[in-house]
């Protein structure tokens, strides 16, 4: 076991939100964008002015990308979306599945510019979400049976894919052909976190190819190296870190958020942040996220 850091960091929004998810940083706008997801608001900090702003959602969101100077796109319990960066307005771009009782989850873009979502049950029933790949309009089943979909993350050259079921709590990893981001062989397990304490909750690769991972419950966030070896551990103010994700001019530091769903009043009264955005404090070498390609 490594030795745990202490936590040096800051708290970039104090905006507590139920299910704080899905972090993204648009290098294009200096922004760091993010989702509570059970509240349907879109979050919006400007990071040189560390101005929070919240938009209201028709949907459940929780995954967004920039697509190109004028539009995002955003994943849903609705489907896919296109959003106008000027004026908000969302158009409905593609269905990811035909099954209400479901809600998107976890997610990100391949560097071939396809769509990684996972979706899961409104009521985390066991087995009842799948992971797909969304390339263009093309929607493809890639696992089934998920429970929690989470942990999606891509090496920097798109060769492998990691990814995790929060209720197995193993990290996956699988080759990939890197010009489609499709599986080319069977997922294996990477890391084996159920005997430990925390769940492997969401994860972003850096320019190394190493693997920062949020441990919701563990109060942490854990690096691993490609191979599964736990190189680092970082406390954060919380339990429930969820996501982490690059920002900055440089991509050279690491956003958290994380969340309070779940924990009793007695418990979210000794967590007075659980739901904030958080700068870890830590230097980091982040790669840009790529463009969704329509």
């Amino acid at each position: 076991m490594v030795a745990t850091e202490t936590f040096k960091g800051t708290v970039l929004s104090k905006e507590c939100l139920e299910l704080g998810e899905g972090p993204s940083y648009d290098p294009i706008t200096g922004r760091l964008w993010w989702f509570d997801i059970l509240g349907s608001t879109l979050c919006e900090l400007d990071v040189e002015r560390g101005q929070t702003y919240t938009h209201a959602l028709p949907f459940k969101g929780s995954v967004i990308a920039s697509v190109d100077d004028q539009r995002q796109m955003l994943a849903s319990d609705k489907g896919l979306y296109l959003r106008d960066r000027q004026s908000g307005v969302l158009t409905p771009y593609v269905q990811i599945e035909d099954k209400p009782s479901n809600r998107s989850n976890d997610g990100r873009v391949h560097p071939s510019g396809a769509l990684w979502i996972g979706t899961m049950s409104r009521t985390a029933e066991t087995g009842a979400g799948a992971i797909f790949h969304i390339a263009g309009t093309q929607v493809t089943k890639l696992f089934e049976a998920v429970s929690i979909p989470n942990g999606i993350c891509f090496s920097p050259d798109g060769t492998i894919g990691y990814f995790n079921d929060s209720k197995v709590n193993h990290m996956m990893s699988v080759e990939l052909d890197p010009l489609t981001g499709l599986p080319r062989s069977a997922p294996k397990v990477l890391i084996d976190q159920s005997a430990r304490k925390g769940v492997i909750d969401g994860s972003v690769t850096d320019l190394e190819g190493t693997i920062w991972n949020s441990n919701w419950d563990g109060g942490a966030v854990d690096r691993y190296s490609p191979d599964g070896r736990h190189l680092s551990r970082h406390a954060v103010p919380v339990s429930r870190p969820t996501c982490p994700a690059f920002f900055g001019k440089a991509l050279d530091r690491l956003a958290v958020t994380s969340c309070w769903e779940g924990l009793t009043d007695e418990e979210r009264g000794n967590e007075p942040l659980a739901g904030a955005l958080f700068d870890l404090g830590v230097s980091v070498r982040g790669k840009p996220e790529p463009l969704f390609k329509l």
